[in-house]
């Protein structure tokens, strides 16, 4: 089988990529490259706009994977434009080519997002989606344009991911654990905006997993699917990430709490994943933080703006406006 991964040098695909590779899949990637290439080498890189590409490129590919856009609030608040270009039009866009193309399955990297704000409520996939904000919208655009191109010729499987946490060689400091970690490393410090606030979280080696199990599904299986590896509010997340860093370096680590508002709060359900894909999620937020600890070595220079999409997201706006 061979595979296109649309976005698939960023954080996500670094560690998508290789697993699908070692599993004997064939698979290329087509990136910009905004975040650099930290890609195996024996991996295929076409390096330009995902917008360009055409029927006759994808017609050698079974399987189509959208991991491109605008990756996060911050970057979608900063430039809206560019959310909806990258994150409604584009999958849009790259879905109905790959149609065109005979392209068997098409899957989509969305969001929780999506879901908004809620309260004390388990989310599963038939639950309302009310996001207000710029990402949740653009999200949720996309995956209600690329479900329409589904038939029984044309597979699509979009995820919408929890916050996505842990090592990756492209890696981001920008995301809820990896932000404590450094936080609890560099500062001694964790702080917390709202305590009460739930997150869905998943880490890079479930939702890899989950990819593995989309890719290899029964080709008439299309839908939209929750994934994460568990649910917890901000408070218990603070709690795991200094209890773990205090057991690996012996240092106490300090809380900062605050009551401030926040406009996402959902948890969501995973049940039909499971039931459909067999997705099964392996890992809670204490095995995130001994992976990222692991790893430290490799993205202690805390202060690299490679490791914040907003910065990187300003300056090549910054480039592309002079």
């Amino acid at each position: 089988m061979k595979i296109l991964v649309a976005g698939g040098a960023g954080f996500i695909g670094s560690v998508v990529v290789p697993k699908l590779a070692d599993r004997g899949y064939e698979v290329d990637v087509i990136d910009w490259c905004w975040f650099g290439n930290h890609l195996p080498n024996n991996i295929k890189l076409i390096k330009k706009n995902i917008f360009d590409i055409t029927e006759e490129e994808l017609k050698v590919y079974d399987t189509v994977i959208f991991l491109g856009g605008v990756s996060n609030d911050p970057m979608a608040e900063f430039s809206p434009k560019d959310n909806f270009i990258y994150n409604s039009a584009l999958p849009a866009y790259l879905c109905f080519m790959a149609k065109k193309a005979n392209v068997k399955r098409f899957i989509y990297a969305g969001s929780c997002s999506v879901y908004g704000y809620t309260v004390d409520e388990l989310y599963d996939e038939e639950s309302p989606t009310v996001s207000a904000y710029p990402y949740g919208i653009s999200k949720l655009q996309g995956e209600l344009s690329v479900m329409q191109m589904k038939d029984e010729n044309h597979s699509v499987i979009c995820f919408r991911q929890g916050t996505v946490c842990g090592y990756s060689p492209r890696m981001r400091l920008d995301l809820v654990i990896n932000t404590m970690f450094k936080n609890a490393i560099s500062l001694g410090q964790i702080t917390l905006n709202n305590p009460a606030i739930w997150r869905p979280i998943v880490s890079l080696h479930d939702l890899s997993d989950a990819y593995i199990r989309a890719v290899e599904a029964s080709d008439e299986i299309s839908g939209v699917f929750n994934i994460s590896s568990a649910n917890y509010t901000l408070g218990q997340l603070g709690d795991i990430v200094k209890e773990r860093i205090e057991a690996q370096t012996g240092k106490a680590i300090k809380m900062q709490i605050n009551h401030n508002k926040d406009f996402r709060n959902y948890k969501v359900s995973c049940d039909k994943a499971a039931r459909v894909l067999g997705y099964v999620p392996k890992d809670d937020a204490g095995a995130i933080v001994d992976n990222l600890f692991a790893n430290y070595e490799k993205f202690k220079d805390f202060e690299n703006p490679e490791y914040y999409n907003i910065q990187i997201f300003k300056n090549i706006k910054d480039q592309m406006a002079v």
